[in-house]
Order: structure tokens, then C-alpha cells, then sequence
């Protein structure tokens, strides 16, 4: 039996906790460079009673959001450690019962995917201009050079995605340590101060002003969100790096730090209301060259924030491509040691265009504000709800436990997603535009692969039947393998029959090969084949992987021909069936979506490239089949 290749164990490395800082907690990490001032002129500006509110309302919603939600709850929904809204979709999956269940449960995972990716193109543009605008206050004449300067960031940084998250987060962990020691100092500088600053610890300034001032605090927290912006995406980098780390650097690093530059903030504007135009820089002494370090600090920290939703977006592809609730797209491993932590070009092609457009649209951050909040709070309540489910289901939690934790969280996620539709004519309108698109796609092409194999069905042949009527009146048998890549094992693949109705031979030994795809991420090596042997020299292989990992058929062949078969793989041919889809769909809006479908499916990366088979090897035959 094949070694089982086990991972890598995440919690006991101390360069994978460096290298989680430096990819997972980028993107809240830069958050003190514009939440803070967006919540305090989303109330009318900096009186001590709105600073004391506001900054309540952001210490406690790092808590109760990021610290007890994520941390603590939702990295327990976790699939084998695999976390982020495919993988609890997936699991949800797994446990509804009902045809509609399932597709509720897909939609709203699709859904909140599509939703993620809105906010995996915001993050870059806000956190890289809001970074960069400091030149505003160190060196005016360099005004006009902002949005230049941005762009030309933002392009360098997706260049090097190809090198992988492992390599950048080693690189990026130790400046990360570096930016998040520089908040807490800061923060501390000021706070010594303007001690008084320290009563917005208390949840009730927050709670208090909300209840005094509903119509005003209830707009102030489409702002207040943005300190919470990056909770979900250590939820979906948590494959990358692991839990533990994950975890560990929240509690002792980054949330320490975030609560004091916070209140830092919150102590200046209290001495010196006129500090709003820049509350976060002038933090730091006036001199010229400490502001330009720490623009420059702050710049590679936001390009570091914008790693930590861009890693999450290649993970959540590359689940989404195993389950198939995506068509087959280029996953690129870039690390030897964590499986986990994939490339994909055409997602990194997608964002990049996306990003750069949304930087010469907005062209400020605090433009960029108003578009951002949506996408994240409307992925957080579906994690909510997810979560809720699986862990009762799943989890066992004891519902009356369960119901009024989660309850808060979804009172709190609709709340932070009801206050940011306030702003959707003034750019929250381009991540649901984003989202709904992504949505329609995901759902076309599910719906259109559900019909397609309905379509299948219904002209299918069970493989017994064919095997009996072979035994009588067998075609002529060829020297050399033939291995059929097979849907599933109990009817006759199309290819099958098709190089029947042309050849009018078959080879010697016929393997029928079956990739199924588990709701886990990993099989294990002893449980990944399934032989069984059938009459006429036709044999049934079933190879189980995760879906996070990439099918090696030529690997896996090699296993066989040592344990169950005695055959030269030079001698092996690989048969597949291509199929020429035709719409007959009869409503308007089912041939858009069959339309989409069949783009989608003509286009998808190649099942000969996607299973890494030698292309001189390959036979492809079929038909055209209509759905």
C-alpha cells in the first residue's frame, strides 16, 4: 500500500504562525488607515461622546465578530481543516436530506462566494490608496502622483502571486511584526497622553449611543464595519496555514495591537478635533522622514492586506473546480511542503483588471468606503447561517445553546450589511453587481451540469447488460489497455460506445476509471483506490481524492500496475468523450443560463490537461447531445 502523504502539521511551526501574520492578517491589519476616521464623519464629526461610541462599537465588534465568532466558533466548522464558504458548504451539503435543501444550501454557499470575491477586489484599491494618500500630509507635491503610484503597486504585487503564499508570507510575515508592533506603540504614545480615552473599553458608550441615536448610529455602522473587514478571510486562508496559528497570532499579536492604535486615534482626536484629516498619521511625530517611513510601512502593509483575500479567493477556486460547482480551471500547487496554498492565473488576471479599474473610477479611499462593507457582511451572516447548521448537525451542539450564540451573530451580521445598503448608490452598487454576476454564472453552470447529466441519463446503458451481450457476439480484441474515463460505474460510458460504433474493436484489458471527488479535503492514501474485477477482461477502478487535492491518474496507474494489473503505461490508451451540447431550452431565461452553460463547458480547461494524461495517449470521440 502507498504511504499515506500526510500534512503538515500547522500548529507546532513557529514559521508558519510568522507567515499567517504575514498573509491572513494583512487586510484587518491596515483597517486603522481609514475605519476609524470613515465611522467618526459617518456621525458628524469628533465630539467625545461620538469618539468614546465609535471606538466602543469597534473594540467589541472585533470581539464579538472576529475574536468569538471566527476565532473561536466558526474555525471550529472547519472540513478537516479546510476552512472559508465552499468548505462549510460542502459540509452543509453533506447533511441536508431534501432535493430543495440542497439546492438552498448551494445556493446561499454560491452566493456567499460570489460574494467574497466581490470583496477580494475592493480590499487591494482601498488598502493601497488609503496607504499611499499619506503623502497628502509628508510631501504634498507629490499629491498628483497618488493614483500613478497606487497602480503601479497594485501591478507589481500581482505579478509575484505566481511565487506562491508560502514564499510571500515568509517574506511578509517579519515586516507584518513590524507593523503591528508600530500600531500598538503608537497607539500607546497617545493613549499616555489622553488616558481618558480607555472608558470606550466599556460595551455600553457603543450600545448607549445606538439607543440615544438610532438613525445616526445605525449609519455609523456601515462605517464601523471596516475595522472588522478581513474576519472572513482567515477564515478561508485557514487551509494555508492551520488553526492554531491562525488563532495564536490573533490573540497575542494583532487584536492587542488594534485595540491600542484604535484607541490611540480615539485619544488624539479627543486633544485636537482638527486631527480627522488624518488621524491614523498624525499619530506619529511631524518629521518629514519619519511620516515617509511610515508611508512606506504602511504601503507594504496594505499589499500585504490585500494578500490575505487574494490567497483566500485562489483556495476557494480551487475547492470550487474539485466539487464542480465551477467549470475546470489551471490549479497551480506552489508549495511542496502545505498542499494547501494553490495559484490560479486566470483568478489573479481577473482581479488584477478589476482592481486597477476600480483604483482610476473611485481614485480616493474614501470613495472606495462606500463600496466596501456590502460584499463582507453579506459573506459573514451566510457563514452565520452555515455555521449554525453544521454545527448542530454536524458538531452535535445542543440547539438551545447554539440558537441564541448564533442569533447575535446574525442580528450583528444583518445590522453591519443593513447599514452598508444605505450606501449602494454611492458605490456599494459595484460589489453586488460583481457578486450577482459571479452568482448567475456559478448557478448556469450548476443547473446547466445537472441537466447535462439528466440528458446523459437518459441515453445511458447499464454496464452488466452491455457485458452479457459482449460474452455472445464480442468485438475483435487488441493487444494494449484502454482505460475509459467514467462518470460513475454502472451504466457504459458514451466514449465507450462511441469508439465501439467507429472502431468495431476492443482492447484486451478495458479499465473503467471513476475520479470521485469526497466532501473532505484529503483521502487518505490506503482509502483512495477501489477495484473490482469484472468478467471479459474489463475491470471498474474508483480513485477517491479530496477536493482539495489535483487527480494523478498517471501516479495512480503506476500503483495499479504493481498491485492489481501487469500492463507497460506505454501501452496504455486513455479514451474520452466530447460532447457537442445543443440548446433546446424553452424559456428566455433557460437558454440564457443553457447558453452561458455551454460557453462555459466548450471553453473549460481540458479533462486530458486537467488529469495530466500525455496527449499522445489520448483518444477523444462522441456525439452531440442535447439539454
Amino acid at each position: 500500500m502507498m504511504k499515506h502523504e500526510s500534512r503538515h502539521d500547522h500548529g507546532s511551526s513557529t514559521n508558519l504562525t510568522v507567515a499567517a501574520l504575514g498573509v491572513v492578517y494583512g487586510d484587518i491589519g491596515t483597517s486603522p488607515l481609514y475605519a476609524f476616521k470613515q465611522s467618526i464623519e459617518a456621525i458628524g464629526g469628533p465630539s467625545e461622546t461620538n469618539v468614546l461610541a465609535i471606538l466602543s462599537l469597534m473594540i467589541w465588534s472585533l470581539i464579538m465578530v472576529v475574536t468569538i465568532k471566527y476565532v473561536f466558533v466558526i474555525l471550529k466548522a472547519n472540513n478537516n481543516g479546510e476552512g472559508g464558504t465552499i468548505a462549510l458548504t460542502s459540509i452543509a451539503l453533506g447533511l441536508v436530506k431534501s432535493n430543495r435543501g440542497h439546492w438552498t444550501v448551494l445556493a446561499m454557499g454560491l452566493f456567499g462566494v460570489a460574494m467574497f470575491y466581490g470583496d477580494s477586489i475592493i480590499t487591494p484599491a482601498i488598502s493601497v490608496l488609503s496607504a499611499v494618500e499619506g503623502l497628502k500630509i509628508a510631501a504634498p507635491a507629490l499629491e498628483s502622483y497618488i493614483i500613478p503610484i497606487t497602480m503601479a503597486i497594485i501591478a507589481g504585487f500581482f505579478a509575484i502571486q505566481r511565487f506562491g503564499t508560502g514564499a510571500i508570507g515568509k517574506l511578509f510575515g517579519p515586516v507584518m511584526i513590524v507593523w503591528f508592533l508600530t500600531l500598538g506603540a503608537l497607539g500607546i504614545f497617545s493613549i499616555v497622553k489622553n488616558p481618558q480615552v480607555i472608558m470606550a473599553l466599556n460595551p455600553l458608550y457603543g450600545l448607549g449611543f445606538l439607543a440615544n441615536h438610532p438613525v445616526v448610529g445605525f449609519a455609523a455602522l456601515g462605517a464601523v464595519v471596516l475595522a472588522v473587514t478581513g474576519g472572513e478571510a482567515l477564515y478561508a486562508d485557514m487551509g494555508h496555514f492551520g488553526i492554531m496559528p491562525i488563532r495564536r497570532t490573533w490573540l497575542w499579536i494583532v487584536l492587542p495591537s488594534l485595540v491600542l492604535n484604535y484607541l490611540g486615534q480615539g485619544a488624539l482626536l479627543l486633544a485636537d478635533p482638527n486631527a480627522l484629516e488624518s488621524p491614523f498619521y498624525l499619530l506619529a511625530p511631524s518629521a518629514q522622514w519619519v511620516q515617509l517611513s511610515l508611508i512606506l510601512l504602511a504601503t507594504c502593509a496594505t499589499i500585504i492586506a490585500s494578500q490575505a483575500v487574494i490567497s483566500g479567493a485562489f483556495s476557494i477556486t480551487n475547492q470550487a473546480v474539485q466539487l464542480g460547482y465551477i467549470p475546470r480551471i489551471k490549479v497551480l500547487h506552489t508549495s511542496h511542503e502545505e498542499v494547501g496554498q494553490v495559484y490560479v492565473n486566470y483568478v489573479n488576471m481577473f482581479l488584477f483588471v478589476c482592481v486597477e479599474l476600480l483604483v482610476i473610477s473611485f481614485r480616493s479611499s474614501d470613495a472606495l468606503a462606500n463600496a466596501y462593507g456590502i460584499a463582507v457582511t453579506g459573506s459573514m451572516a451566510i457563514d452565520t447561517m452555515l455555521g449554525y447548521f453544521v454545527m448542530v448537525k454536524k458538531e452535535h451542539w445542543n440547539p438551545l445553546h447554539a440558537i441564541p450564540l448564533f442569533g447575535v451573530f446574525l442580528i450583528m451580521d444583518l445590522a453591519f450589511f443593513s447599514a452598508n445598503t444605505l450606501k449602494f448608490f454611492e458605490g456599494g452598487w459595484f460589489p453586488i453587481l460583481v457578486a450577482a454576476s459571479l452568482f448567475f454564472i456559478m448557478m448556469a453552470w450548476n443547473s446547466g451540469r445537472s441537466r447535462l447529466l439528466a440528458a446523459r441519463n437518459k441515453r445511458r446503458r447499464p454496464l452488466a447488460d452491455f457485458l452479457e451481450s459482449i460474452k455472445a457476439n464480442g468485438p475483435i480484441r487488441v493487444p494494449g489497455t484502454a482505460v475509459f474515463m467514467v462518470p460513475d460505474t454502472v451504466n457504459v460510458p458514451h466514449s465507450l460506445i462511441y469508439s465501439l460504433r467507429h472502431y468495431h474493436i476492443l482492447h484486451e484489458r478495458v479499465i473503467l476509471l471513476n475520479v470521485k471527488t469526497e466532501m473532505v479535503p484529503w483521502v487518505k492514501r490506503e482509502d483512495m483506490f477501489e477495484v473490482t474485477h469484472l468478467d471479459n477482461n474489463f475491470h471498474v477502478v474508483v480513485l477517491h481524492y479530496g477536493f482539495f487535492e489535483m487527480p494523478r491518474i498517471l501516479r495512480a496507474l503506476a500503483y495499479l500496475r504493481l498491485n492489481d494489473f501487469h500492463f507497460k503505461l506505454q501501452d496504455v490508451s486513455f479514451f474520452m468523450g466530447t460532447e457537442h451540447l445543443i440548446n433546446s431550452a424553452e424559456s428566455r431565461w433557460d437558454r440564457i443560463a443553457d447558453a452561458i452553460f455551454i460557453f462555459l463547458h466548450n471553453n473549460m480547461y481540458r479533462a486530458r490537461d486537467f488529469f495530466q494524461l500525455p496527449h499522445d495517449h489520448v483518444v477523444e470521440v462522441g456525439g452531440q447531445i442535447e439539454i
